[in-house]
């Protein structure tokens, strides 16, 4: 129970940071803690709308993946492009972050808080 809650302590702190990259890029924010809560509440919501909807096939993904963007899209200013662009340059950067860390050893492949990591 202890090493679940501290593998997804740590893959949320990595969601957060690719969150915090993507908005620091697009909408020039510079709040961690701000994505770190945007983290929570994405992988909160993806894995609820995943839990109801994931299972229907090709629908249900995108659904999942449209609800994240509605929390990233209103957590954030802008609109859509903008949340599109934000979960972009954050799953580009937690696969640099996670690649880097497996490469050394020290965690998987995976974060929480960011879809498809």
């Amino acid at each position: 129970m202890i090493d679940s809650l501290v593998v997804f302590v740590v893959s949320l702190l990595i969601g957060a940071f690719g969150i915090f990259v993507g908005a620091k890029f697009v909408v020039d924010t510079e709040d961690y803690t701000y994505a770190l809560i945007t983290a929570l509440i994405g992988a909160i919501v993806w894995a609820v709308v995943g839990f109801f909807f994931g299972w229907i096939p090709l629908l249900g993904p995108l659904l999942v993946f449209v609800a994240y963007l509605a929390v990233i899209n209103a957590r954030y200013p802008g609109g859509w492009i903008e949340a599109i662009v934000i979960t972009v340059i954050a799953w580009l950067s937690v696969l640099v972050v996670l690649y880097v860390l497996a490469v050394i050893g020290v965690t998987g492949f995976e974060a929480a808080g960011v879809p498809g990591t």
